[in-house]
């Protein structure tokens, strides 16, 4: 769906994936063996949370939405939508991310209920495209990759939804990645989905901004396969936590280069 024909702000239409490979991953081998459960990272999300829910494809096992201090309806139309909800006080989306995963590692299994094989993440905001979570999967079910990055292509980009520090900063974060370590990557983005042994593997650490470039980067340094696929994104409902103050800005890229200059000396 061209970024042209993309609805104003907040009253887009669902994506519906129009590739035969996603709907034939779906039918012949999702439904059968892959058990995925998505990790929604939520604050003061009320007036997206059940939206993003809705969309996301039934194929999901479980919809895990961590509120992370929120004070607003958040955890209650989550809830209401169906989705788990846990409550993380400490602020940072690291901090979500984690708590998720600690939930997830408790869980007992059994013959219902087994041991998830992939892990998406996704954020509250209503951003992305909740129905390409397909597309995101579709590389670790028909080509065994590890880790899947949805990049925020400009094409498919609504004008507007991403910042000139958020555009900026994921210019330099690539390059210096593709710069220290060969790495082909050209977003951050947050919606991306991972082999859960992998996650695992990685033993995540960071608490706040760095989350998604710490996973990155230790994917490239353990080997791990990888790949991109583009995605469309649109105008958060909302202001954001990050990008839209000049403090979580400034940490969010402070944040970011600090991992990838560790890791260059590493």
């Amino acid at each position: 769906m061209p970024q042209e024909n993309l609805e104003p702000k907040h009253n887009q239409t669902k994506y519906k994936p129009d590739n035969i490979s996603f709907k034939k991953a779906i039918a012949e081998k999702i439904k059968s063996s892959e058990v995925i459960k998505v990790i929604i990272p939520a604050y003061n999300e009320e007036e997206s949370i059940a939206k993003v829910i809705a969309e996301i494809p039934e194929i999901v096992q479980e919809i895990i939405v961590v509120s992370n201090n929120s004070t607003d309806a958040t955890e209650e139309n989550a809830k209401n939508a169906g989705a788990t909800v846990l409550q993380e006080n400490r602020k940072g989306y690291g901090y979500a991310c984690l708590k998720g995963m600690d939930y997830i590692s408790k869980q007992s299994f059994d013959k219902l209920r087994t041991k998830p094989d992939i892990i998406v993440f996704l954020d509250g905001d209503y951003s992305d495209f909740p129905a390409e979570l397909t597309k995101i999967i579709a590389p670790i079910i028909e080509e065994n990759k590890d880790l899947v990055i949805g990049s925020r292509v400009k094409r498919w980009r609504e004008k507007g939804s991403m910042t000139f520090p958020q555009i900026f900063g994921n210019w330099l974060a690539t390059s210096l990645m593709k710069l220290f370590f060969n790495a082909r990557f050209t977003d951050l983005g947050p919606f991306r989905a991972i082999k859960y042994d992998k996650l695992l593997e990685l033993e995540m650490q960071d608490k706040t901004y760095g989350w998604t470039v710490e996973m990155q980067l230790k994917a490239i340094k353990k080997g791990f396969s990888y790949t991109e696929v583009p995605v469309h994104y649109k105008n958060r409902i909302g202001s954001s936590k990050v990008s839209g103050t000049v403090k979580g800005a400034i940490f969010a890229g402070v944040k970011i280069l600090g991992w990838i200059f560790k890791y260059s000396f590493k």
